[in-house]
């Protein structure tokens, strides 16, 4: 049930906006190693979770992934209306950029995706414009951590990747009964 109400949240979040965090580069000369968080917009577009990006590389979180090794972020969603006692995640993975468009898996599926969450992003799409350069990009989690609100009532911890992968479109509906109505909380406890 966790894995659900996880996807669920960020799957269906009416503003597809969650915190990303990202970490400074060594060599950075004031902030080496310091955490850097951010509102960053994304869209569910594939079936196991992942998220497409808008990656420009003049933004913080852009340069910080670009120094980054293992291309390393996390991206961390709330309840539209948060508190104490809503639901959050975070999910933790890494930023596969497409620099080159022609690698960039269903370029036209992914930007019809991104713009329907996100229509503003129409002037800043990849291709050639001006002023930024831009890039489509992939966020894959590989690992779940998930809040459902208070711990004595609602579950708090990992969440299996492949549990979160596979909770789809299909188990929404069945589940979305047991959901308040924009109050993200476990009826059950699973894990």
């Amino acid at each position: 049930m966790s894995a659900i109400l996880a996807r669920k949240l960020v799957d269906y979040s009416s503003l597809s906006l969650g915190n990303m965090a990202t970490v400074y580069p060594a060599d950075h000369p004031t902030l080496a190693g310091e955490p850097f968080s951010l509102q960053e917009y994304y869209a569910r577009h594939a079936p196991n979770g992942s998220l497409a990006l808008l990656f420009m590389p003049i933004s913080r979180h852009s340069q910080n992934v670009l120094a980054s090794s293992n291309r390393s972020a996390t991206i961390s969603v709330a309840d539209d209306h948060p508190d104490a006692s809503r639901a959050r995640v975070a999910l933790i993975g890494t930023v596969t950029i497409f620099k080159d468009l022609s690698t960039a898996p269903d370029v036209a599926a992914i930007q019809k995706c991104y713009l329907k969450q996100h229509p503003d992003a129409r002037h800043w799409l990849p291709g050639p414009r001006e002023p930024h350069i831009a890039y489509w990009a992939r966020f894959d989690p590989h690992t779940i951590y998930y809040v459902g609100g208070f711990g004595s009532e609602h579950y708090i911890g990992y969440i299996p990747l492949e549990a979160y992968q596979t909770a789809g479109s299909v188990q929404y509906d069945q589940t979305a009964k047991n959901i308040g109505s924009g109050r993200l909380h476990e009826q059950i406890r699973i894990l």
